[in-house]
């Protein structure tokens, strides 16, 4: 039998952690609607375990038209209502009217979200080695958040701007010793 990888420590052994610390967490994302559903899902994590998030991931694509940034930025009050009583997403009103307000601003946003984002990118921050080594902010995710908000984006305060650049490979915060770190 094969012994299991070492991955980072808040890797739980729940099938989604795993798949999404081994498939996706820190690997570059780039392009507008997908660094959107990020942006959109780390704010709907604020305050709640991500894996309550990636459980629910497939209905936000469904109920959030894919992500697609003109699609989100076109709702109005019905689909405020439609997404308030779909039991399949984080319903928190502030939630789903920052991610279609985001949406709006982000369709503005010149050269894209993407670009935005990806000018913010830390490729040599210091390898963790612990968790107790990762940061909640950084100056990076401090910076980031100030230009998002001075855009107008809402819900984006420093460590969810942190969680972000983590998320989509802006910073590699996988584990000195985590088998994604050393795979490349």
């Amino acid at each position: 039998m094969t012994p299991e990888p070492v991955r980072c420590g808040w890797v739980t052994s729940a099938p989604d952690y795993i798949r999404y610390h081994d498939e996706e967490w820190g690997r570059p994302v780039r392009g507008d609607d997908l660094v959107f559903e990020r942006l959109t899902l780390e704010a709907f994590q604020s305050g709640l375990s991500w894996l309550t998030i990636l459980r629910k991931r497939e209905n936000f694509r469904a109920a959030f038209a894919g992500f697609s940034i003109p699609a989100v930025a076109a709702f109005g009050e019905a689909d405020v209502a439609r997404l308030l009583a779909d039991p399949g997403i984080v319903r928190n009103r502030m939630k789903v009217e920052a991610a279609i307000a985001n949406a709006r601003v982000a369709a503005e946003v010149p050269g894209g979200v993407s670009e935005l984002v990806w000018r913010y990118a830390d490729p040599g921050a210091p390898v963790p080695k612990t968790h107790a080594d990762l940061p909640a902010t950084t100056p990076g995710s401090t910076a980031l958040a100030k230009e998002l908000k001075r855009h107008g984006f809402r819900f984006v305060g420093p460590t969810t701007a942190y969680a972000l650049m983590q998320a989509i490979g802006l910073v590699n915060d996988h584990l000195a010793d985590c088998w994604v770190r050393a795979s490349g």
